[in-house]
């Protein structure tokens, strides 16, 4: 088939180029002329592991800067662009809506418009609604929900739990079918209306985003009652109505879409009076969690311009370079708030951090020169290679002996016998 896919994000990116390794001949198209220049001479503008190999390996994908151009070659119009939020908590729908209107100008032949963009409920009735005032060229828009994990979409795509498709024409099933082909054996497809389909994105990422904060409600309390929230985690995981995956206390979650569509649920529930009491608690609680490593802090060290703390991850999970609503700027703000210096380390994040941090913070080359002169040590994200830390070397370069495992990634035993003070979340 022949796609073009609106926005080279995340998304947008990663879902082009699979399609293109399927064999449909795609034309991804961004208004972000960096991305694309460096695109075309073969580098990816974002961190997702096994993408550039992917990449690489597929010559019927294109990239261009014209997307009048790339419509009008294309029979299926994926719109993968960027949905971010707004102070009351909504969707900024803009992007939506100017790929919407810029498919209804430029579709030569009767089209499909695909939205995989995480969108409130309704959007596909009034992308419907401004494509009709537009065009007399006949065309459906899909409901189709990206459930890609940042660090894993490439899997995700190539693998899928399941495919969620939401329509109104008959003929969009075997659209649905020719694009997925491959997937057709192994893989549930649930197709439904339009409306339903966007609330189960928004229902899925809530319902993981309550089980991350459950848990670490309960790590509060297994705190107090000087209990190990790991063990207690484990025996509930095993549970399988319940199962462990997301079972996991730490810090918050952060990234593009946990924080944004759970406020963006209490946004719309709030505009239909319905009043969403379980969703509402669980955003309550990541916020507080997010600085819930420096509250710990301060039970050990005063911290004032004297203390200078290190902090090791800087991205919102391992796997990826994205930093948007990551528990790190909230942990590293707010030492900044109280005074004290901060270096840092992520292997993948500093540029991307630095975004958004500035020179507030000292980048440092390496994990173990971030520790240099420090107080203490955060650990916020818990990348592979933090796992196994000399914990000796790193004691002849800290000036304090606090370790904070804000995602129980270390063995207390270990850390301990190094001479540390071990402290994690919700462990005895």
């Amino acid at each position: 088939m022949k796609v073009c896919v609106a926005g080279v994000g995340y998304v947008g990116l990663v879902v082009g180029t699979c399609l293109a390794y399927l064999g449909h001949d795609v034309i991804c198209f961004d208004k972000d002329e960096k991305k694309i220049r460096d695109l075309e001479q073969g580098q990816v503008p974002i961190y997702e592991p096994g993408l550039a190999g992917l990449i690489e390996q597929t010559d019927n994908l294109q990239v261009t800067t014209n997307g009048a151009w790339a419509i009008s070659q294309s029979t299926v119009m994926v719109i993968a662009v960027g949905t971010p939020p707004q102070p009351d908590g909504s969707a900024d729908l803009s992007a939506i809506y100017a790929v919407a209107e810029l498919i209804a100008r430029y579709a030569s032949q009767p089209f499909y418009v695909i939205i995989k963009s995480t969108v409130p409920i309704g959007t596909a009735y009034r992308v419907r609604a401004l494509i009709e005032g537009i065009t007399d060229i006949p065309f459906d828009v899909i409901s189709n929900p990206e459930f890609l994990r940042e660090g894993d979409a490439v899997g995700d795509f190539m693998r899928p739990a399941r495919i969620v498709v939401g329509y109104q024409k008959e003929t969009s099933r075997d659209v649905i079918e020719m694009l997925y082909e491959p997937f057709l054996k192994n893989t549930p497809i649930y197709y439904m209306d339009n409306q339903s389909a966007e609330i189960t994105k928004y229902a899925s990422n809530t319902m993981l985003a309550i089980k991350t904060s459950f848990i670490n409600e309960i790590a509060l309390l297994c705190e107090s009652a000087d209990a190990d929230v790991e063990s207690v985690a484990a025996a509930v995981g095993a549970d399988p109505r319940i199962v462990r995956p997301g079972l996991y206390a730490g810090v918050g979650y952060g990234g593009s879409c946990f924080p944004k569509d759970v406020a963006c649920l209490l946004k719309t529930s709030k505009d239909l009076g319905v009043d969403m009491s379980v969703a509402k608690a669980a955003h309550a609680r990541n916020v507080k969690q997010k600085v819930r490593l420096v509250e710990k802090l301060a039970e050990h060290i005063a911290i004032s311009s004297s203390r200078h703390i290190a902090v090791w991850g800087l991205a919102f999970k391992p796997g990826t370079d994205d930093v948007r609503r990551a528990s790190s700027l909230d942990t590293v703000r707010r030492l900044l708030e109280l005074g004290a210096t901060v270096s840092a380390f992520d292997p993948r994040a500093m540029a991307t951090a630095q975004q958004k941090l500035g020179d507030t913070i000292t980048y440092a080359p390496d994990a173990l020169s971030a520790l240099d002169g420090a107080d203490a040590l955060l650990l916020v994200t818990e990348w592979d290679e933090f796992r196994d830390v000399n914990w000796f070397e790193a004691a002849s370069r800290m000036r304090g002996r606090l370790i904070l495992d804000g995602r129980n990634l270390w063995n207390p035993a270990t850390v301990k016998a190094a001479g540390f003070e071990y402290r994690g979340i919700g462990r005895s």
